[in-house]
């Protein structure tokens, strides 16, 4: 079995340095070296010994979370299981926005490294990004190497523990509702085409237009910022290029509740024109005029749920967790106008 002094001889350091990568000291290394050693790492199957990790470093007491944007109600719901799982068990939250930057992303995780947090929660979407994806999946596994914990909400592509919001299914109820409804020209007011979520909810829909007969065209999607003033920007071009259409998509709440917005503006009837739906169940959907129909995903206990795996007893191979997406039918969606 490796030694931290094997490690530190094939790497080429003191054992001081290896020490201080392994174990996640705030002490700087530099890049060069801590890439050294964390190759050593790999190439002798080094398991580090948990009782030496606890005397070279304090207790861990912190946990961070990288969320997209905490003021984003979705965030703001995922933060609240998130928070109640960390006070139960005694930790103190660090919240760090990203705001969809993936270069801030990365750093924040080296960051919350560098403070030995106990664990690391990543809620929100991933990206299509091969390069970041890669980038992230390294330093992650440097943390983890450190004695370090991680799970993420809502990402395919990390390897370990994960909770998922259904969102293919949440598409798949979309388009069969409408469909039912007798809507055949639907267009889809879409977030950044660079996130996965996007995708999955966009894949789920277009699954079941197409198993209807009526397979969604490109040009009545349009991609736009994840926010109100995006799907207001979304929906009028869609309505300025695509005459006719009866239903409007949102891949959230709040840009469904732009969308409401951007038809009320235009004196547009909602639903007896155009109907409207949205995705996630925020708070607001229920609040708005007309009330929003909208896909319910269980956001809190999906934030309480990644925050148990974290703190909770290892596994021996990497726990996936479903969550299910529900069909929530308001007042904003009617049948398709004769």
């Amino acid at each position: 079995m490796a030694t931290l002094a094997d490690v530190a001889r094939r790497a080429g350091v003191s054992p001081a340095t290896a020490s201080r990568v392994i174990n996640g000291s705030s002490k700087p290394v530099a890049d060069n070296l801590r890439e050294r050693v964390l190759r050593a790492v790999a190439d002798l199957r080094y398991v580090p010994n948990a009782h030496a990790q606890l005397l070279a470093r304090p207790q861990r007491s912190v946990v961070g979370v990288v969320v997209h944007d905490v003021s984003d109600p979705y965030f703001a719901e995922l933060t609240r299981g998130l928070q109640r799982v960390a006070t139960d068990h005694g930790r103190l939250v660090i919240i760090c926005n990203s705001y969809r930057d993936p270069e801030r992303e990365l750093e924040y995780v080296e960051m919350l490294r560098a403070q030995q947090v106990a664990a690391i929660v990543l809620a929100g979407s991933g990206y299509h990004d091969a390069t970041f994806t890669a980038r992230l999946a390294e330093k992650l596994a440097a943390y983890e190497t450190t004695g370090g914990r991680v799970a993420v909400v809502g990402r395919h592509e990390h390897p370990g523990d994960a909770v998922m919001p259904a969102n293919t299914d949440g598409g798949r109820l979309l388009g069969t509702e409408l469909l039912r409804r007798g809507h055949t020209r639907i267009g889809v007011v879409a977030g950044p085409q660079v996130l996965t979520t996007i995708t999955d909810r966009l894949d789920g829909l277009r699954a079941a237009l197409a198993e209807g007969g009526h397979p969604l065209p490109a040009e009545r999607i349009r991609y736009a910022d994840f926010d109100r003033d995006g799907g207001a920007r979304a929906a009028g071009e869609l309505l300025d290029a695509v005459p006719g259409l009866t239903a409007l998509v949102a891949l959230n709440d709040s840009m469904a509740v732009g969308a409401l917005t951007l038809l009320r503006a235009r004196n547009v009837a909602v639903p007896g024109q155009v109907s409207v739906v949205g995705f996630d169940d925020m708070p607001v959907a229920a609040d708005v005029t007309p009330a929003l129909t909208t896909v319910r995903l269980p956001l809190v206990e999906l934030g309480a749920r990644a925050m148990t795996l974290a703190l909770g007893p290892a596994a021996d191979r990497p726990r996936v967790e479903v969550l299910p997406a529900t069909l929530v039918v308001r007042d904003s969606l009617g049948p398709a106008p004769d």
